[in-house]
């Protein structure tokens, strides 16, 4: 991410970068659809020379509207701003959005925040993008707008993978619900990942000879419960192939809160407090509760086995699986 800055806010964003082209959307699990957006509006920038800018919104605007349901985020806004380095952009600007920000007229969203604020030069957007009090704003009228104002603006049609479905990140949290996390790859164009800071757990992996490495993933997280292959990056890059188990560890505390709990292959280091991330390559099977820990214990050396023949023929999928996965 060197020379990539991510900016919390338009008072964080360097007037060196405006009056760029600016690829607007939540953009929540940078998959495929939305990266058809986000080529565009690179493309357009490396055409005219200029800076490839996204604005994205956090929170979640549904987390502002139902916090009652919270969305399962696919990409935090942490890990958005890594894919958006890695697809090529300058920055993202990461726009607070709260009840009043939604009340914006459409016109004042676009002097404030596309002119004063961004100094647009384009704006790529996709066609379900609206913006505004009560979402007035629509793909036309930012036309509109820009024709007016003097920026310009192209409108990316909605994507469909092989299959003719239109890529959603709803069709991406439907596979990862069901733990088909190759359909979610396939939709995303990269592994799912996640990333959070290890935390301590009761460490009895380690009494097993599993020592694990534990992340607690947000409440709202619908992933399957279940063992995956899994490659593990550290805070500082470094990656490593493991074996994950997230869920309520039926065996030994099947009320406990859901915990994805990474068997990290050939690594012996204390990784408390770092943030890491964890790619998922495939479902091996669903949780299951043992009669004792013995039993359990061969089943992980089973799972070990059949995670590193799976990991062992690992391709990246695209660049951007390879920047985040490989």
């Amino acid at each position: 991410m060197e020379g990539f800055r991510r900016c919390i806010g338009l008072d964080d964003f360097p007037a060196a970068l405006r009056g760029g082209v600016v690829a607007i959307g939540n953009f929540d699990g940078v998959h495929r659809g939305h990266q058809t957006v986000l080529s565009n509006a690179r493309k357009l920038a490396r055409k005219e020379d200029l800076p490839a800018v996204v604005l994205t919104f956090e929170p979640h605007p549904r987390s502002i509207f139902q916090p009652q349901a919270p969305v399962f985020r696919l990409t935090p806004a942490s890990l958005k701003a890594r894919l958006i380095a890695a697809l090529g952009f300058d920055a993202v600007v990461e726009q607070p959005f709260t009840r009043h920000f939604s009340q914006i007229a459409p016109d004042d969203f676009v002097a404030a925040v596309l002119m004063e604020g961004l100094g647009a030069r384009h704006v790529v957007t996709g066609q379900n993008f609206h913006y505004g009090k009560n979402r007035g704003g629509t793909p036309d009228a930012l036309a509109q707008a820009g024709s007016a104002r003097g920026f310009g603006v192209s409108v990316v049609e909605a994507f469909c993978d092989e299959s003719g479905g239109i890529v959603s990140s709803t069709r991406v949290r439907a596979g990862l619900a069901q733990g088909n996390v190759s359909q979610a790859a396939a939709l995303l164009g990269y592994r799912f990942t996640v990333e959070a800071e290890v935390v301590r757990g009761k460490q009895l992996g380690r009494t097993l000879g599993f020592p694990t490495a534990n992340m607690a993933l947000p409440n709202e997280v619908t992933l399957r419960h279940g063992i995956y292959a899994v490659r593990f990056r550290r805070a500082d890059g470094r990656l490593h192939d493991g074996v994950a188990s997230f869920g309520r560890r039926p065996t030994v505390d099947e009320a406990g809160q859901p915990l994805l709990e990474t068997f990290i292959f050939d690594l012996n280091a204390d990784l408390y407090g770092e943030t890491c991330s964890v790619s998922f390559f495939g479902f091996l099977r669903e949780e299951e509760k043992f009669e004792g820990l013995d039993a359990m214990a061969a089943q992980m050396q089973r799972d070990q086995a059949e995670a590193r023949a799976l990991l062992s023929g690992i391709r990246p999928l695209s660049e951007l699986d390879l920047a985040i996965a490989f």
